[in-house]
């Protein structure tokens, strides 16, 4: 096509051909824009149950921290100090994604997004590292610092974060080192840069589930010292009748063949009981041989003295139970509410007075047992549904009850900005650092909704997409142009509710006041 004096028609054929070629590189190029983009959705969603992963963990730990606070109280620190640095960096990684997707007119269109000045220019303007590059390494380093105090003693952690989390140079060959920035983030398309710091946001949702599941097996590890252990009551029964002998035993929390106390002191009301007549100290329990009494509440006391390394160690003990009369109806209650809602598992009690649960049988559609008088309703279609109760007593005999409970669908949670929904006035500032929230009002569950993303429209201005619960870099510019008395609105925010099907929240007005 170079040699020799060529026809019009020719130079047209060649021209052709030119384009033909760039076409098909140009095609390839969107291949990889869209398969960056896939990527990255990818990464996100893997995210969000990492999130919910999380939340349970730490949840859990709060429970055991409010339950065993020796134990566990230190442990919850630590975890809400890692829970709560992690989210602060996860979330400016969020804007600074936000920001570069508010450069391109549709987030979703990979193909257009292939340009990558955006980082060039704000992290190493003429290859010098600028103020924002600076504050992304120091944000970087500031997190592995942050796990590596909360979280001290813990080499295999801290080497983790170290490899992770250390903007070092990069050393191509011999004569050729990069800085971080320069080998990580200068001339990639927008979109790998974008899945590369949703990658950088997984890491740090890993590093918060081997910090919590390592936090939490690490205390349970520990509480197999004598000292450590509690009494349990164990009985056939919950209750008893009058004239009934109560024989119930307090067990040990480690249940062993060869583990048992040297001596007991034990007290039933302030009366002191005597070895082989009261109780008997068995195989890893005290088995007890007492009337049930009168009808009321009983309290057992005393301590399980063990031989320790030579020394004895005692485990405390404060156990109670119930005596109560013969019953002759059913007990059939909603833990929280006197309906039943369709979509949450419904926590129900259901017993007859004085039969164990063992011996008790509840059956209607979407009821499920967990344990002793403790069930679930999970309602399906339908306005109401019937619960039919049998219970066995001792002798054998039958007995029987029903009760009818109405179904309803969950409300719709409201829209709230710091947690106000109604005549909602702010200056812009305000609104700028405003956290967006969603709540079941005056419901009788006590469901907290997770706001994962929303919509901020001003008047006259293109809708700006938001994720997370605070306006993004890209919403708060949108802001600006908003007038004094401009009603901003916030609108289709998505909330989160792991094992619920959150129903639309409501949309959010906000008047501008300055």
């Amino acid at each position: 096509m170079a040699g020799g004096k060529q026809s019009p028609r020719q130079k047209m054929v060649n021209l052709m051909y030119l384009v033909f070629i760039s076409m098909l590189a140009l095609n390839m190029s969107k291949e990889v824009l869209n398969a960056f983009g896939l990527l990255n959705v990818n990464i996100e969603e893997s995210n969000v149950a990492s999130t919910s992963k999380n939340t349970d963990a730490m949840d859990g730990l709060i429970e055991l921290a409010a339950a065993q606070p020796e134990q566990y109280g230190k442990a919850k620190e630590q975890g809400m100090k890692v829970d709560q640095v992690s989210k602060e960096y996860y979330d400016y990684i969020e804007d600074l994604k936000t920001e570069m997707k508010g450069t391109v007119e549709d987030p979703f269109e990979y193909a257009v997004m292939d340009k990558g000045d955006f980082l060039d220019v704000k992290f190493l303007e003429g290859g010098v590292i600028t103020k924002d590059g600076q504050e992304f390494l120091n944000r970087m380093t500031e997190y592995r610092d942050a796990v590596k105090n909360a979280v001290p003693n813990n080499s295999k952690l801290a080497a983790e974060l170290d490899k992770k989390f250390t903007p070092a140079d990069v050393k191509i060959d011999e004569q050729v080192t990069m800085s971080y920035l320069d080998y990580n983030y200068k001339g990639y398309p927008l979109i790998a840069s974008i899945a590369k710091l949703t990658l950088l946001q997984s890491e740090i949702k890993n590093i918060e589930t081997q910090v919590l599941s390592g936090l939490i097996s690490n205390e349970q590890a520990k509480a197999l010292s004598v000292t450590k252990l509690t009494t349990l009551m164990e009985q056939p029964k919950s209750a008893y009748y009058n004239g009934e002998k109560f024989d119930g035993s307090i067990v040990l929390g480690k249940k062993d063949a060869a583990f048992k106390p040297k001596r007991v002191e034990l007290k039933l009301d302030g009366r002191t009981l005597k070895e082989n007549i009261d109780f008997e100290i068995l195989e890893g329990k005290v088995q007890l041989k007492v009337g049930a009494g009168n009808p009321g509440d009983h309290k057992i006391t005393g301590k399980l003295i063990f031989d320790e390394n030579g020394k004895e160690e005692f485990i405390p003990v404060e156990q109670s139970f119930a005596t109560i009369p013969k019953p002759n109806s059913a007990t059939i209650a909603a833990d929280k509410m006197n309906v039943v809602y369709r979509g949450v598992s419904n926590p129900m009690t259901i017993s007859f007075a004085g039969i164990s649960g063992n011996r008790v049988n509840a059956s209607a559609p979407g009821l499920t047992k967990k344990s002793g008088n403790s069930y679930v309703m999970s309602p399906g279609r339908g306005k109401k549904v019937k619960i039919n109760v049998t219970g066995t007593l001792p002798d054998g005999a039958k007995v029987s009850d029903s009760k009818e409970f109405r179904i309803k669908n969950l409300p719709r949670p409201t829209g709230m900005i710091s947690k106000s929904y109604e005549n909602v006035s702010k200056t812009r500032s305000n609104l700028g650092i405003s956290t967006v929230s969603a709540e079941f009002l005056d419901f009788d569950f006590d469901l907290k909704p997770r706001v994962t993303g929303f919509l901020f429209k001003v008047p006259g201005q293109p809708s700006v997409p938001v994720s997370g619960t605070k306006l993004s870099s890209a919403a708060k510019n949108t802001l600006k142009k908003a007038r004094k008395g401009d009603i901003v609105q916030i609108t289709k925010i998505k909330a989160a509710l792991p094992g619920v099907n959150v129903k639309s929240v409501s949309d959010i007005a906000i008047e501008i006041t300055d």
